[in-house]
């Protein structure tokens, strides 16, 4: 029994059509710059269909954005065309890579459980999708001493994995810490600013759910009678790094995500970067390292496999400078979408 409204349906289109496919229509509820206030930490019950109008700060375009969530048996999807439901694109320089509608769609069980041990994130599969059909993609396909640094790593063995959220990385992402892919897809690396109240005046919603069903919620939580930023326990490193061959050397800054280490207790989350509270395990958005998520705690559904592991590269066709435009800060807070 499906209990959705998709717009394939009211195409006449199937699924497995999907390449083909291009969403266009424009009904549905209008999220653009909603801030985000529901907890449930079940998928269903976001159910919809959901159009945005987002503007490219830099290229001085404006999109339109359309999502559709579902429910087919077990499994709730989102198929979107992968633009933001917020201004995007606003840093100092325009991303290399110019953002493009797409056709994605992403599968999440309706009832996530622990698998036996973790899943380590890695290039091969997506990471989550946000409640306005944007992906997560946390890692970078770039690696000291590898090719340039921003593509060519693929091997989830190799050190020195540079951060695309670390200051000194270079990654050209915007005050959303997203940019695009080399297919102009749109994803986040930490941090979604847009999408949630980032202070302790309210209890944060769930912004989307990771690939293994698990919800995903904003940083702030209750703690007895307090309202406060949930903490890794992803630690700096001290000292400086190795140097020599295949080393980079330097002070442990964070430019790599081998410049942190797990501390078990140091902080209110796991591993993964979540934790259980009140029964409900979730993932919690930090504002430090890993930002999202660093491992799967259930079992990631396949509608997340990537088509290669190159799929995520930074190649950079050269600056795209707006002469005398500094970007502005994040857009101002719109309508609360309950």
């Amino acid at each position: 029994m499906k209990s959705h409204i998709t717009l394939l349906a009211s195409l006449g289109a199937s699924f497995s059509s999907m390449a083909s496919y291009t969403i266009t229509s424009g009904d549905g509820t209008d999220i653009t710059d909603v801030i985000l206030k529901k907890r449930s930490a079940h998928c269903r019950d976001y159910v919809g269909q959901y159009t945005a109008t987002a503007r490219d700060i830099n290229e001085r375009l404006t999109k339109n954005a359309y999502l559709t969530i579902s429910v087919d048996g077990d499994k709730c999807s989102f198929q979107s065309n992968a633009i933001p439901n917020h201004a995007y694109n606003d840093g100092d320089r325009s991303f290399p890579n110019q953002v493009t509608a797409q056709n994605q769609k992403f599968q999440v069980t309706t009832n996530p459980k622990f698998a036996p041990s973790p899943t380590p994130i890695s290039l091969r599969t997506d990471n989550a999708v946000f409640l306005n059909g944007v992906k997560v993609d946390l890692l970078a396909a770039g690696c000291y001493g590898v090719g340039n640094g921003k593509i060519g790593c693929f091997n989830m063995d190799q050190k020195w994995r540079y951060d695309p959220a670390a200051t000194y990385s270079d990654f050209k992402t915007d005050s959303h810490n997203a940019h695009a892919q080399p297919d102009g897809t749109y994803h986040y690396h930490a941090t979604p600013n847009a999408l949630f109240v980032n202070n302790n005046s309210q209890v944060s919603p769930v912004i989307g759910f990771a690939a293994d069903g698990f919800p995903i919620y904003g940083p702030y939580f209750q703690n007895n009678s307090l309202i406060r930023e949930a903490k890794s326990s992803y630690q700096l490193k001290k000292g400086v790094r190795p140097s020599g061959s295949g080393n980079p050397g330097g002070q442990y800054d964070g430019t790599y995500r081998d410049d942190y280490v797990f501390v078990s207790g140091s902080g209110d989350l796991d591993e993964c970067n979540g934790m259980t509270l009140n029964g409900q395990y979730g993932y919690y958005v930090t504002s430090g390292y890993p930002y999202v998520i660093n491992c799967f705690k259930g079992t990631p559904d396949p509608s997340f496999n990537k088509a290669s592991p190159g799929h995520h590269s930074h190649e950079r066709p050269g600056p795209r400078r707006k002469p005398g435009r500094k970007g502005p800060p994040p857009p101002p807070r719109g309508s609360q979408w309950n």
